[in-house]
């Protein structure tokens, strides 16, 4: 209900927005928020030849293409001014992202598909894994401490190992694999549901401890630093696990106290405490190295620790294939029934990922975002936050809403102030510290049509406050 009256609200108020801006002259055309594509220039005002300054005018005349580009410079977009049709078009900005139009073709194209191809890939590795008796030793071993956690879950449900798939994939940067594990452990745990349109308390505490995003290797924010000439790449690493760790733990305990979880058992400290031993460990090891060796270890790390994670998979089918006989079907079979049943998934959460990106696009491209954006680093700068915290601050503000939208402001920060300065370092620990809110609800509960989410979405933007916060206070220790 909340995320619905959220999506009806930044969809009116945008429609609103663009139709206002269009009328009092904010906007020449609306054309861009329907049919624009990302950096494409933006029209801002028609002219006949004689209405341009005369030097404008000379210069049209005189290229060979009748354009002419003004204010050329790395920073601020060109303002350009194009001849045709007996007027003089003049173009000036970029487009943030995708009109209304292209964002439904592209969340087809370069989401869903893709998707659906993880999805049917991992779902068979499931699917292996569940037939062969895997699942359930894994789900036999971390019972106890799950039990805690979700004292809804009955002992030894395969939900347990398909959460626990998911954190490690989360853990180790791991995309394209959380998201398939992530969402057959929401498909486990709205069979055990009692009702079916509402999000049960174990859904909502696995939702919530994924949004934190608790990360160890932070290959894709490394391997930006690095496309940008970082001095260290590899620097934002540690800031990156302790503001995720934070975020973690504050899930736990918002969520957990709302839902009566008992924060005193034995199991659950020493879970706890052997999670946090580990991360140190593993940090202290890091830190050994040099920077060759950082390097080397952290890209190799996760794609190593995913392939165990397949070469298991099958060397354990293979061992256990009378398994597969008793279930009168072979390794392969098995592997496309799952596989088959991710597509079905892929098909069935495609509306609820178009619908929100194309809300998130209209948002975007109206112009409203940007100025609540620019309005709450006005307040901020005036109440003495440095310049270099408000400048990182939109990578974080669009985070819940768009992983690209986001990705592409850090991106624009590190080019902009450099990649070693604060701000380019602060933006890489937004992007990494915290989940696109908004995108994974659509994805998890749409795959499961739970309309009801109670308060997973309060939950978890406050969560991804406390990230933000955190972020901050870690880069300003850091750096």
């Amino acid at each position: 209900m909340v995320l619905s009256r959220f999506w009806l609200a930044i969809f009116i108020s945008s429609i609103a927005f663009v139709v206002f801006s269009l009328f009092s002259g904010g906007n020449y055309t609306i054309d861009h928020v329907l049919n624009g594509k990302k950096d494409d220039p933006i029209l801002i005002s028609e002219k006949y030849l004689e209405q341009v300054p005369a030097f404008v005018k000379d210069s049209i005349k005189n290229a060979p293409e009748q354009t002419m580009v003004v204010n050329r410079d790395t920073i601020n977009a060109d303002t350009t001014y194009v001849f045709q049709n007996k007027t003089v078009k003049i173009y000036s900005g970029v487009q943030k992202s995708d009109g209304l139009l292209p964002t439904c073709k592209n969340s087809l194209l370069d989401l869903i598909i893709p998707l659906i191809a993880y999805l049917a890939f991992f779902c068979g590795i499931m699917e292996l894994l569940i037939i062969s008796g895997a699942a359930e030793k894994l789900a036999r071993q971390l019972s106890p401490m799950f039990a805690k956690v979700f004292p809804s879950v009955p002992k030894n449900h395969e939900s347990i190992s398909y959460m626990t798939l998911n954190f490690a994939a989360n853990f180790l940067g791991l995309d394209s694999a959380a998201t398939p594990f992530g969402l057959k452990a929401m498909e486990s745990l709205q069979a055990i549901n009692p009702e079916k349109d509402k999000a049960s308390d174990a859904q909502i505490m696995f939702m919530c401890l994924h949004a934190a995003g608790l990360t160890l290797i932070p290959t894709s924010i490394i391997g930006y630093r690095a496309a940008e000439n970082a001095a260290n790449p590899a620097d934002v690493m540690l800031p990156c696990i302790l503001t995720s760790f934070i975020g973690t733990i504050a899930a736990f305990l918002i969520v957990g106290i709302r839902q009566r979880v008992n924060f005193k058992s034995a199991s659950l400290l020493v879970a706890l405490m052997t999670i946090i031993a580990g991360i140190v460990g593993l940090l202290f090891y890091i830190n050994t190295l040099d920077l060759i060796g950082k390097n080397f270890f952290t890209s190799n790390l996760s794609g190593l620790m995913l392939v165990a994670i397949i070469g298991f998979t099958l060397i354990f089918s293979f061992v256990n294939e009378k398994k597969f006989v008793a279930h009168d079907t072979t390794i392969f079979d098995t592997f496309v029934t799952g596989a088959n049943n991710g597509l079905k998934t892929g098909v069935t959460i495609f509306p609820y990922v178009m619908g929100m990106l194309v809300a998130i696009s209209f948002f975007r491209n109206s112009g409203l975002f940007e100025i609540i954006s620019n309005g709450i680093s006005f307040v901020f700068s005036n109440i003495g936050v440095s310049k270099e915290i408000t400048d990182s601050l939109p990578v974080a503000m669009l985070r819940p809403f768009s992983s690209g939208g986001s990705r592409g402001f850090m991106i624009d920060a590190m080019r902009t102030f450099g990649p070693d300065s604060f701000t380019g370092r602060l933006s890489s620990i937004f992007q990494c510290s915290a989940e696109t809110t908004f995108y994974v609800i659509a994805v998890y509960f749409g795959s499961i049509k739970v309309k009801n989410t109670r308060y997973t979405l309060s939950t978890m933007l406050l969560v991804d406050l406390i990230c933000v916060i955190t972020a901050i206070l870690v880069a300003s220790w850091f750096f």
